[in-house]
């Protein structure tokens, strides 16, 4: 009975699998280099092969927390929060981001958009995954578009998705880990060729820090 007590709780937002949170250094894309609080949710089924947290994929793994106790240790640290996975949307995430606003936080999620968008954000980065596309309205609501560059292909998938996101939204590529030290020159080479993308590095793995 407790179980499925605590499984209803997190169906509604109430509690959440917690993977991680942690303090640091934001090291992709638009905001790199600037100080933000991670709160990382267990759960997805998108099945990146070259995910480099491929612990994050299972929710029974992760303890169901109260999202109270999520945000009372979340404003502690930073003004910035950020919300990422394994697939955070997996969950309803209304409840976390209205707490977290309540207190005054700035909001991000870093998202593959392949579920429904749920809570309130100050800030949507989408990265999608081939294999499971977003949900067509998440486009118009993204801020910032980051497509992973493993191979060739990648470059029309990227200009698929930028094809579906409003003007304002900032673009970026960036290399997959394993295979930078092949894709980043092309990458380089497509950006200076199409200057409305900017490039995105793992910086945080290049300083060795979370």
């Amino acid at each position: 009975m407790q179980n499925e007590n605590i499984e209803k709780l997190v169906r509604k937002g109430i509690m959440l699998p917690l993977m991680e949170e942690f303090y640091t250094i934001q090291g992709e894309g638009y905001h790199t280099g600037t100080a933000a609080y991670f709160i990382r949710i267990g759960g997805c089924d998108v099945g990146c092969h070259w995910c480099d947290v491929k612990e994050s994929w299972d929710p029974e793994k992760h303890p169901p927390t109260q999202i109270g106790s999520i945000i009372e240790n979340a404003k502690k640290y930073s003004n910035t929060i950020v919300i990422t996975g394994g697939e955070p949307l997996t969950w309803d995430m209304s409840l976390l981001t209205e707490g977290l606003k309540a207190n005054g936080l700035n909001i991000h999620i870093e998202t593959s958009g392949a579920y429904d968008m749920t809570g309130v954000w100050d800030w949507i980065c989408l990265s999608p995954k081939k294999i499971k596309l977003p949900k067509p309205e998440i486009y118009p609501r993204v801020d910032e578009l980051k497509v992973i560059i493993y191979n060739k292909s990648d470059f029309k998938f990227a200009e698929e998705q930028a094809a579906q996101v409003s003007e304002d939204c900032e673009l970026f590529l960036q290399p997959e880990w394993s295979v930078r030290e092949k894709m980043t020159p092309q990458i380089v080479e497509y950006v200076m060729k199409y200057p409305k993308w900017r490039i995105s590095l793992q910086t945080h793995k290049y300083l060795n820090i979370p």
